[in-house]
């Protein structure tokens, strides 16, 4: 009798082989094949739309007056200033931007409630630039099936060509997607002369670089990746959704059982079997840039394009079935149809009148304060060491630094007084301003498109002190139109 001298594995050891093989799942190549039909061409136009505004947007031009840059939509970082067409925006007014990623959320949310993810399927700058990509690489490689040949083919000087002229294209489209990038940064046809002159300073190839790199990897390489496990919308987005909202659905109650068609066999003779109108033939998989197969119910990879509508509609069509077996549906206008019940679609429903509310409140509110959006602006800082001086005469002395914001192209002239203190007095350290009027106000200046800053004291008499601290407002009177801005303080004393 022979005895085994091989020690058993333990449960421990067993444990620990099969959590270390299962920590990450082996990333399966995806060959999305091209389809024809309606959502296709959608997703062309909106590709070509979204593209063209990337691209050519930088170029737009917009004559703000002298001494002030003429691109629509521009971000000065050494100016500070971000302009958007007639909108101009100092870094103190950062709460528009605020109120402008609030508006996107919310219209992503309503967006989502209505149809899905139709923003991962069609605008997200991922789907775009991936679809770009893959057209591409369609366009030297073959489509699906010459794609998965040349893969698996030996290496050749024919594939090594074909592999060299794609990663050539994408790193050109990556290229001009960087470059494109930081014209938003800079006055376009100023930077592309640097360029090509060969003067770009080494932070705008930098960030060309690092756009180029980003660019390559994630539409290049990464693609379905970054929508399945790098982006959180997924993960919350059915949230967002109810029965109500379309979704890609698939009728299983016509569709199943599956079964491939054979040529000798009858509709009548399936039915009898027990098969439905899909025929396993795959279609909907094949085109399917996350590699999802929609027959299997909603899932977190589907991005909601709809090409695989239009290959089982092209399927269908060809075998002589009715189409839409794949279809964008809510799941209440599934279930009716199930019963044989006529669907109807609600759009009107609490929640996407909660999110029209909010986008209209939120809306309303920016464009209100666009459209009454201060010229000027006044920013006041007290000195805090020492927080108040005793004069020789016994009066009491605050030191200010005024800040004033002159939102105009021309420099402006302004009365600058105070309030809240009987028998106080003002005057200018540093910063100019001469000249105290009978009111008790002096006169300051600011230069165009520029913060003016000026030191300014407060003296009072001890006797009109009531408290310890007094509150007080600046205030700022532009002349001669009389705009004033006023500005809250107090004025502290023992």
């Amino acid at each position: 009798m022979s005895v085994s001298t091989t020690e058993p594995q333990t449960a421990s050891h067993t444990a620990e082989s099969a959590r270390k093989s299962s920590l990450y799942a082996k990333h399966n190549k995806i060959y999305p094949k091209s389809v024809a039909g309606t959502f296709r061409r959608l997703k062309w136009l909106t590709l070509i739309l979204l593209l063209g505004l990337y691209y050519v947007t930088p170029w737009i031009r917009w004559d703000r007056g002298p001494n002030a840059p003429d691109q629509a939509v521009l971000v000065d970082m050494p100016g500070r200033r971000l302009y958007f067409f007639f909108i101009e925006l100092w870094p103190q007014q950062v709460y528009y931007l605020t109120g402008a990623l609030i508006l996107g959320a919310i219209g992503l949310f309503l967006a989502t409630a209505l149809a899905g993810r139709v923003w991962c399927g069609y605008a997200c700058p991922q789907t775009v630039w991936s679809d770009l990509f893959l057209w591409v690489e369609r366009r030297i490689e073959g489509d699906r099936g010459d794609r998965i040949r040349l893969d698996n083919a030996p290496w050749s000087p024919a594939k090594l060509g074909k592999k060299a002229a794609k990663h050539a294209a994408w790193l050109l489209i990556a290229l001009l997607t960087g470059g494109a990038w930081v014209f938003y940064f800079n006055d376009a046809p100023t930077l592309a002369l640097e360029m090509l002159r060969l003067e770009a300073s080494s932070s705008v190839l930098l960030f060309i670089g690092l756009f180029t790199a980003t660019t390559y990897l994630l539409a290049g390489h990464a693609r379905e990746q970054v929508c399945i496990y790098m982006c959180p919308w997924p993960r919350f987005q059915a949230a967002m959704q109810d029965e109500e909202s379309l979704t890609v659905t698939y009728e299983d109650w016509r569709g199943e059982g599956r079964g491939h068609l054979k040529r000798s066999q009858s509709w009548e003779e399936r039915k009898a079997k027990g098969l439905g109108d899909c025929i396993d033939c795959g279609a909907c998989v094949h085109v399917c840039p996350t590699g999802v197969d929609i027959r299997n119910g909603p899932q977190l990879a589907c991005i909601g394009c709809g090409l695989c509508v239009d290959a089982c509609n092209d399927v269908m069509a060809r075998i002589g079935r009715p189409g839409d077996l794949v279809r964008f549906d809510s799941l209440n206008a599934q279930i009716a149809r199930a019963n044989g019940a006529k669907p109807a679609f609600k759009p009107v429903r609490p929640r996407t009148i909660i999110y029209t509310l909010l986008l209209t409140v939120v809306g309303g509110m920016m464009a209100a304060g666009l459209v009454l959006k201060p010229k000027v602006d006044v920013n006041i800082l007290r000195d805090r060491a020492p927080l108040f001086v005793t004069l020789s005469n016994g009066d009491i002395q605050n030191a200010y630094t005024v800040k004033i914001l002159n939102m105009t192209r021309a420099a402006q002239s302004y009365r600058l007084s105070v309030t809240g203190l009987p028998g106080g007095a003002l005057s200018v350290a540093s910063g100019g301003g001469e000249g105290e009027a009978a009111d008790g106000s002096v006169p300051v200046q600011a230069d165009p498109d520029s913060v003016a800053t000026h030191r300014v004291l407060v003296r009072v008499p001890k006797e009109a002190l009531r408290q310890p601290s007094t509150p007080i407002a600046f205030v700022v009177t532009r002349q001669p139109d009389g705009l004033t801005v006023q500005h809250e303080t107090v004025f502290l004393a023992p």
